[in-house]
């Protein structure tokens, strides 16, 4: 590609995201959204980052599934999700779940070493 078509990318995305983001601002006062709807959006955002974080616990590099004790970003998450039902603070969670990241990943490479 050369430089013009990646501007000429940039830009039309720019438009879609700003036409995408401020249309139900824009419009939005004239739409009655059901009340089926909007108790179904409250989950939205859960999904979402259930999704992303998801694959990310389970999947190796390699893309495999691993569920043994050597997926330390899986322990990890369950000692943060412990941790978030517990305290219910998720600044902290977040910090715990990388410290208990950290640990196992330093803890895993002395080992090897």
């Amino acid at each position: 590609m050369t430089g013009l078509e990646i501007w000429i990318v940039i830009g039309a995305l720019v438009l879609a995201t700003a036409t995408a983001r401020s249309s139900l601002w824009l419009i939005g006062h004239h739409i009655n959204i059901p009340k089926r709807v909007q108790d179904m959006l409250r989950y939205a955002p859960a999904c979402a980052l259930a999704a992303i974080i998801g694959p990310d616990l389970l999947l190796s590099p390699a893309g495999h599934i691993v569920f043994d004790l050597s997926n330390i970003k899986l322990l990890s998450g369950i000692a943060a999700t412990i941790y978030y039902l517990l305290r219910r603070n998720m600044l902290e969670t977040i910090v715990f779940g990388m410290v208990c990241f950290t640990a196992l990943r330093l803890a895993g490479s002395s080992f090897v070493a």
